[in-house]
């Protein structure tokens, strides 16, 4: 088998400007600057042999700039959406974030069974997220005549617990490591169908969780999005 998956989180969009828990498809489009990120991915990570994306307007919009700048199709797929918030959906509210936060923390500390108010607990999100992912390695990366990688453009909450319970990064790292618009992780199958985790955004491994730190306080406080 050759290749990789790259888990792209979508480019900047107007809920992400806005600090908003917008998290239901369609949703926000993409502003100026989060096209701009898509064409600068473009031309940094070469041609991937598959391009894929979310039912989402910012994960198609991403996909849709870097499809022409790599002269690529793009391929909608679904279950690859972000995580979702239920009463929390377009609230932009501290409390909100905080609450947000403090859910998702404890599914990387494996209380994956906890729901949001009205929206999604851990195990629905990998239920539908995992078997997408397993589908295009089994038909893809599994086969030993494919070569390239396969750029799936996502969304960051979903990503970092995807890609944590995956690859076995450890849930303090996850949520300490957030993904920046346009960040990725890249996840290479290695043997028995586990997943090996090259790069998490800029860092690679051994993926360490920073010392003391409050992932929950930490979001609340800083200013960009909760979903990355």
């Amino acid at each position: 088998m050759s290749g990789r998956l790259v888990l792209l989180r979508h480019g900047q969009s107007y809920g992400n400007v806005e600090r908003r828990l917008d998290t239901q498809p369609p949703g926000a489009e993409l502003t100026p600057l989060g096209r701009d990120q898509a064409r600068a991915f473009a031309r940094d990570s070469g041609r991937p042999a598959m391009l894929a994306h979310s039912v989402a307007i910012r994960a198609s919009q991403t996909a849709a700039v870097i499809g022409v700048e790599l002269e690529v199709a793009a391929v909608e797929v679904e279950g690859i959406h972000e995580v979702q918030v239920g009463e929390l959906e377009n609230r932009s509210d501290d409390d909100a974030v905080a609450e947000f936060n403090a859910v998702y923390e404890r599914w990387h500390h494996g209380e994956l069974d906890l729901p949001l108010p009205g929206g999604e607990t851990g195990h629905d999100v990998l239920d539908r997220y995992v078997p997408v992912l397993t589908q295009l390695r089994m038909r893809y990366l599994d086969d030993d005549d494919w070569n390239g990688d396969i750029v799936v453009v996502s969304h960051g909450a979903a990503i970092r617990l995807a890609s944590a319970v995956l690859a076995g990064v450890d849930g303090n790292f996850a949520l300490d490591n957030h993904l920046e618009n346009a960040e990725s992780v890249v996840l290479a199958p290695i043997t028995d169908g586990r997943w090996s985790c090259l790069r998490w955004g800029s860092l690679t491994p051994p993926f360490y969780p920073q010392p003391e730190t409050s992932s929950v306080a930490d979001a609340v406080r800083s200013s960009t999005d909760p979903m990355g």
